[in-house]
């Protein structure tokens, strides 16, 4: 398992385009991978699961995986996360 902790900078956080975005980048991997706020933890190939964190900017959030490509997966969406999901 490889679990690392990120703050969302963008604006309008992990809504509609950006949680798309993310969704999108979590299913290239094959870990299981989930991202928890503040105690709820959701599937993040899950466009409901991560929209029902209702995840504003400046929210820290944590990305966890576990699987055979988890630590590539954890840090490909913390990197996602960190550019404003521009990338």
């Amino acid at each position: 398992m490889f679990v690392k902790d990120v703050k969302v900078e963008n604006q309008v956080g992990l809504h509609a385009r950006p949680a798309t975005f993310f969704i999108q980048k979590a299913n290239e991997f094959k870990s299981s991978i989930w991202v928890e706020k503040e105690e709820r933890r959701v599937n993040a190939k899950s466009l409901l699961g991560v929209l029902s964190l209702g995840i504003m900017g400046g929210t820290d959030i944590r990305i966890i995986a576990d699987g055979s490509d988890e630590e590539s997966a954890v840090e490909g969406l913390v990197a996602l996360v960190k550019s404003g999901f521009t990338d």
